[in-house]
């Protein structure tokens, strides 16, 4: 199942296939942890062998006691490990130091086996002090035998190196481990991130998309009423095209939904030419589209919806003019309607109708900034507004063509 049909299942459902890809990934964990526990428990038995071979009769079984109260110990460990009990950990770990001192006289330099479980665990629990105390560790494994003569042996060094390498596999798998925690933490950041900005991509384009249709909307419903007395057939004509908007509308909040939304320059040219004469605007647009690269056709085409339908809502012209240049478009308008028509980045959000424009604007300098663009919206001398946005030619050929569904 790819990402964009598992983006449409229903929370429930995604709950599960989550909890589904988690599942796994405990299993596998939890099995590793068992090996590597498993494993650990070979030093024990080469313990209870060297007891064996070293002592005989009540210190037999006095070794054996102290070999089985460590492996004892051992499982009481690891299990409180798994449920995060740290200061009954700490204190167990106490016991095992302690029961590793008194398997010395049995077990003699075989004993350190037993150390090598105990510091195993500290390079886990404790790594800021890991290095120094697997060093101190693999220091006496490798002098106590030697600096005792009735063991009758010399340096540990089967014993040492076995307590090193242990300690290293241990500590690095601790690392991993955490490491893996990090990656799945992450991963839940990065989805959860991606869910807010795609819910932010469908507010915004929502927001544009109905801005305009429910604009053309009204203009026409309004003009249908003033022609419904004289010009009957007129009337319902634009009547007629009140519902094709409306039609339009509707596939359009879907397409927004869905992500795969087509919106082009000259699609928006047409529409706003439309747009301008039902609201008694004198319409100067381009009647081509051939300078604007193909990429830049959609955040164009964003642009002309965005700024005209603030023209028709808000300025209250006589007149609207869009030039188009091959990095650069420009809407111009003679009306007296500017207040309100500004965002957050153009000096105040106002309220009201006012509030809508700045999200308007804010929601258009955001595509721009995404497209390495820029924005200019105020007011003109002695009246009017001018919006234009430009995408230099660095920018624009220094990022990948726009795909369909994404801003």
């Amino acid at each position: 199942m790819d990402e964009d049909t598992q983006a449409t299942l229903p929370g429930h459902a995604a709950a599960e296939r989550a909890t589904g890809e988690r599942a796994p990934q405990r299993w596998v964990q939890g099995w590793r942890r068992i090996m590597l526990g498993a494993g650990m428990l070979v030093y024990p038995c080469l313990t209870a062998v060297a007891v064996n071979d070293n002592v005989s009769g009540a210190a037999l079984v006095a070794g054996y006691a102290v070999v089985g109260a460590f492996c004892l110990c051992f499982v009481l460990t690891a299990t409180a490990m798994v449920r995060g009990r740290r200061r009954q950990v700490l204190l167990l770990l106490a016991v095992m130091s302690a029961l590793f001192l008194a398997a010395l006289p049995f077990a003699h330099e075989n004993a350190f086996y037993l150390a090598t479980v105990v510091v195993s665990f500290v390079a886990v629990l404790r790594r800021r002090h890991a290095t120094r105390v697997t060093a101190a560790a693999t220091l006496a494994a490798l002098l106590v035998p030697w600096a005792v003569p009735a063991w009758h042996t010399g340096p540990g060094t089967f014993q040492a190196l076995a307590l090193l390498f242990t300690v290293l596999t241990t500590g690095a798998f601790a690392e991993i481990a955490t490491t893996n925690q990090a990656l799945v933490a992450a991963r839940a950041e990065v989805a959860r991130l991606a869910s807010e900005a795609e819910r932010n991509r469908i507010a915004r384009d929502l927001h544009d998309l109905l801005g305009h249709s429910l604009t053309a909307i009204t203009v026409k419903s309004r003009l249908a009423q003033r022609l419904a007395a004289k010009d009957l057939d007129q009337s319902l004509a634009e009547m007629a095209a009140v519902e094709s908007l409306s039609r339009q509308a509707l596939a359009d909040v879907r397409a927004a939904v869905t992500g795969y939304r087509d919106v082009t320059l000259a699609g928006e040219l047409a529409r706003g030419r439309e747009l301008l004469r039902a609201a008694g605007v004198v319409a100067d647009l381009p009647t081509s589209t051939d300078p604007v690269a193909t990429q830049d056709g959609e955040l164009f085409g964003w642009v002309v919806r965005e700024g005209l339908t603030n023209v028709v809502r808000h300025a209250r012209a006589d007149r609207c003019t869009v030039t188009v240049t091959g990095s650069s478009v420009e809407i111009r308008d003679d009306g007296t309607g500017a207040d309100g028509r500004t965002d957050g980045a153009a000096g105040g959000g106002g309220t009201g109708e006012g509030s809508g424009i700045g999200k308007g604007l804010r929601g258009l300098r955001e595509r721009v900034a995404a497209a390495g663009g820029t924005v200019e919206a105020g007011p003109l001398s002695p009246r009017g507004w001018r919006l234009l946005v430009t995408v230099p030619p660095g920018a624009r050929h220094g990022r990948a063509p726009a795909r369909k569904g994404t801003t």
